[in-house]
């Protein structure tokens, strides 16, 4: 503990302060706490005899290990309702990237509360890639006496829902670890299972001696510093300030560049964080939703899925719900034959409803939907440079399928429905696992089409902290012409040498496409160069693809650059990852 913990700035007098630090400097923690404690009842009109009593024996002192698998960040903020949770149950809970875990260290742990959420279809979050195939590994130790329970994270919308989650429950009780509370696995609106499941989970995980203990006149304080809660992170409102189409006439896409104010300051958001995006279903397809449902004339309905429920997604569960709900026969077939997923792909809720006719009731169709979840897009400003806004960069998705234009809800409602002017309601998500490093360090940023978002961010906050790092970006999308998102912005920091260098590929330009992959391999020389005196390495944009092509061809680089195996180059590149300096936000 610092000896003058209190600061000068504190609204005490001069003596005062140093009295104070006196008595808080050497305190132990077990002293700061009951003073905290003592503090808040004075605060809250206790008086002495009822004010909290320092107990030897309610001190935190069962260690609890909470590991965490994560890709958006729902796992990490809900690993840190668990700890506060767990302190006031008596627990010294301990959170752990599953990106930094040991996978060793796991046959000491005794208590362990697992949050993991799948990515795409069935894959473990990128940042936890390792360890979990190690974890799935012959020769990992045994688990034989730990206790444990999984929190499993999802999208309903994917065939292998929760796969990740199921998976590690069943191999934590195949090498010997003790279930304490039943798996749950969760949808997009998770608060409530995984709030229940916190609650259960702890409760089984207490030692009975801790139960035993009535803590209801201890009042526990968190002095942990960590992410925060998702309590915290409330959805605000703010004004479309500006509106922008930034591909030409003759593109083939939209990209929206999007600029937001608040109504005071800004969010307190950071380069590399993203903002989560509360859209409105397209008016005509809740139409064409009502009328095949036999729901046309329900105004109150309409307003309700216009605004608040999923309309559009459609899973192998939601045709199994229609099923039980309609009991049509032509469904039920579907779902017993080996089709149903096949048929499933390309499809929307209306599909169904138009394929397979039945007259529904409004709680009923209402069941055969979910919250509207919201959307995260890379935020592609600093504000240090923009001030009180906040800037996103948003591609519409828009498509054919089955003989139905299709879009993207959230990138549709951006780009078709909103003007200069009206109001948008989102919210922060922070990334602090895609932050910029120190800033005389060099960086390298891989961003193809959108990917591009965060860089902007990157390069504005570096200008404008005076950065003397390099700074190397890798772009590209169809045409140069057409598609060049941020041109004039990218040459501006050229010149003023806010960016060091800027590799391209335009796919569409040249007879064999090119990516930025290829840029990678062409550029391999410097690039191996740069990450072997320290630059941190950045990816954005596409998981399926992109990411992994870019990953391959900086193994390739490796290998050829410093004339290594492919399995030496592949080591190389998972110690950057193990150093935090390949750092990826993929979607």
């Amino acid at each position: 503990m610092n000896a003058s913990p209190i600061p000068k700035t504190a609204p005490f007098a001069a003596e005062q302060i140093e009295i104070l630090n006196r008595v808080v400097g050497p305190a132990s923690p077990a002293q700061r706490a009951w003073l905290a404690g003592f503090l808040a009842g004075v605060d809250a009109g206790m008086d002495a005899a009822t004010l909290p009593q320092l107990a030897v024996g309610a001190q935190a002192t069962e260690p609890l290990t909470i590991l965490y698998a994560t890709e958006s960040g729902n796992a990490e903020l809900l690993a840190s309702d668990v700890a506060k949770a767990a302190r006031k149950m008596g627990f010294k809970p301990s959170i752990i990237d599953m990106a930094d875990l040991d996978v060793a260290t796991l046959a000491s742990v005794r208590r362990l509360v697992v949050i993991a959420a799948t990515w795409g279809e069935g894959d473990p979050p990128a940042r936890a890639m390792r360890a979990y195939a190690e974890l799935m590994d012959e020769g990992v130790p045994r688990l034989d006496g730990t206790l444990f329970s999984v929190l499993s994270l999802g999208d309903t919308a994917y065939s292998e829902f929760c796969a990740i989650g199921q998976a590690l429950d069943a191999r934590l009780a195949a090498l010997g670890g003790t279930r304490v509370a039943e798996r749950v696995d969760c949808d997009l609106d998770f608060a409530e299972p995984a709030g229940r499941w916190i609650e259960t989970a702890l409760k089984a995980l207490t030692p009975a001696e801790a139960e035993a203990f009535d803590r209801s006149r201890v009042i526990a304080v968190d002095f942990a510093v960590g992410a925060a809660s998702s309590a915290d992170l409330a959805p605000v409102e703010t004004e479309i300030i500006e509106i922008i189409q930034l591909n030409s006439s003759q593109s083939e896409k939209a990209t929206i560049h999007l600029e937001l104010g608040f109504d005071g300051a800004a969010l307190p958001y950071k380069p590399g964080d993203s903002l989560d995006i509360y859209p409105e279903n397209d008016a005509a397809y809740v139409d064409d939703l009502l009328q095949a449902a036999g729901l046309a004339a329900d105004a109150a309905l309409r307003a309700e899925l216009t605004k608040d429920r999923d309309v559009t997604t459609l899973s192998f569960k939601t045709l199994a719900s229609y099923a039980a709900t309609t009991g049509h026969q032509k469904v039920k077939a579907l779902l017993e034959s080996a089709d149903a997923r096949t048929w499933i792909a390309g499809r929307q809720l209306i599909d169904l409803f138009q394929s397979f006719p039945a007259v529904l009731s409004a709680d009923q169709l209402r069941q055969l939907t979910r919250p509207l979840a919201p959307r995260a897009y890379s935020i592609a400003s600093s504000r240090r440079e923009v001030g009180d806004e906040v800037h996103l960069l948003i591609a519409a998705v828009r498509y054919q399928s089955f003989g139905r234009v299709r879009k993207g809800v959230t990138s549709g409602y951006v780009a078709d429905q909103l003007k200069k002017g009206q109001r948008l309601r989102v919210k922060l998500r922070p990334n602090r696992h895609f932050a910029l490093p120190a800033p005389e360090r060099d960086i390298i940023m891989v961003g193809p089409g959108t990917g591009i978002a965060p860089f902007r961010a990157f390069v504005q906050e570096r200008r404008a902290i005076g950065a003397n790092g390099r700074s190397w970006l890798f772009f590209g999308d169809r045409q140069f012409t057409h598609d060049f998102l941020y041109q004039l912005e990218w040459q501006d920091a050229l010149q003023d040498g806010s960016l060091t260098r800027m590799a391209l590929a335009f796919s569409r330009d040249t007879p064999h496409k090119r990516y930025v992959q290829h840029l990678i391999w062409e550029q391999r020389q410097g690039l191996v160069e740069w990450l072997d005196n320290g630059a941190y390495f950045y990816v954005c944009g596409d998981a399926k693809a992109m990411a992994k092509d870019v990953r391959a061809a900086l193994v390739r680089a490796y290998a050829d650059v410093k004339a290594l195996s492919v399995e030496a180059a592949e080591q190389a590149v998972n110690d950057l990852k193990r150093e935090h300096r390949y750092l990826q936000d993929t979607y």
